[in-house]
């Protein structure tokens, strides 16, 4: 357990930090039991119910939701052309990577009214429940879920290990949507290409990543804006997850790909 003693020295009010491997929990640190609001690691839970919807039938990948043009896939992807925050299109589909809060707030009401049931519901009964997590998905689909670290561990052996939705189905989950699209990761800047699946960021060959220099290319995962993230790397099939109360800054761009390559070395197969 010596790389996560390294969150005994952030200078955060609260953290906790979980390793998973495909099976079973394989190292903690922290109050794994203590929920805190994920931010937009909501957002990987969003698109896995909504994947267990797809499956269900209850909504198609490829049908029309969000602005003109726009499908499900757009809005899991990024590249509906809604804005971070705002009802307003700034570009039409699938011509820029923009990173949008709102795109799951649209997803979210889109899949509320094909089950005919509120998002948070349907969230628990295709989540929530069939994985044994405490995990609280009120709020904004993309930002205001609340989970603890315990949560979140079931929750990345799911993304290792599908039981939830078919291999096929994760597939395209983890696969590049709309390849070649350039954007902005928030507060990392411009990649080109800013690779995304569904609902998750794909590492690729992405340098200066969050998740660090030593997770594989095949990693793929979400941080969130109250200093959370998740990452599963299939390639070493491990699981990292951090929780903190403190707002994500340079403090989380120095400390995170520090741990990830230690959790690696220490960890990874």
């Amino acid at each position: 357990m010596d790389a996560l003693r390294q969150i005994d020295g952030w200078d955060v009010p609260f953290v906790a930090v979980g390793v998973t491997g495909t099976c079973a929990t394989v190292a903690t640190r922290g109050d794994t039991r203590h929920p805190v609001c994920l931010a937009s690691v909501s957002k990987p839970v969003s698109a896995l119910a909504a994947l267990v919807a797809v499956e269900e039938g209850v909504i198609d990948l490829d049908e029309p939701a969000g602005p003109p043009g726009s499908t499900v896939r757009h809005l899991l992807a990024h590249v509906s052309g809604l804005p971070f925050e705002g009802v307003n299109p700034i570009a039409p589909p699938a011509r820029r990577r923009i990173y949008s809060n709102e795109g799951f707030a649209v997803l979210g009401e889109h899949i509320a009214a094909r089950a005919e049931m509120p998002f948070a519901d349907y969230v628990r009964a295709a989540v929530c429940e069939p994985l044994g997590v405490t995990l609280d998905p009120r709020g904004h689909p993309g930002a205001g879920m609340h989970a603890c670290v315990e949560d979140l561990l079931a929750f990345g052996r799911e993304l290792l290990a599908p039981s939830l939705v078919a291999a096929e189905t994760h597939a395209e989950m983890v696969a590049v949507q709309f390849p070649g699209l350039d954007g902005i990761l928030p507060d990392f800047g411009r990649f080109s290409p800013l690779d995304w699946g569904l609902g998750v960021e794909l590492k690729g060959d992405k340098a200066g990543h969050w998740t660090g220099s030593l997770t594989s290319p095949t990693t793929f995962g979400h941080f969130g804006g109250s200093g959370t993230f998740l990452w599963a790397d299939p390639q070493r099939a491990l699981v990292c997850v951090v929780l903190t109360t403190r707002q994500f800054g340079e403090w989380a761009k120095a400390a995170w790909p520090l741990l990830s390559d230690a959790v690696v070395r220490e960890f990874g197969s």
